[in-house]
């Protein structure tokens, strides 16, 4: 499986992990590290995430855009690295 690296920064409310989490799962990632801070003097918030599968990260980078309260979401590492699974 590869791994890609997402910042996706959001408008923050209770239930936007929940949606950002069930998109990376219906999606067929995988979660592997997620991070979340408040931006400072906003009510954003900013998620890094490092997701693993074989499927091309853009398809799901493409649907968390789409999600209701994302704001952005960037590709932060093009380059893959193997894992095993």
């Amino acid at each position: 499986m590869k791994q890609h690296q997402l910042s996706i920064e959001a408008r923050f409310r209770p239930e936007i992990l929940e949606r950002i989490l069930r998109v990376v799962r219906h999606r067929g990632f995988q979660v592997c590290a997620m991070n979340m801070a408040s931006l400072v003097n906003s009510d954003n918030i900013n998620i890094e995430m490092t997701v693993a599968s074989q499927r091309s990260v853009d398809l799901l980078s493409t649907q968390l855009s789409k999600l209701m309260d994302v704001a952005c979401v960037q590709i932060q590492q093009q380059t893959t690295q193997q894992i095993r699974a």
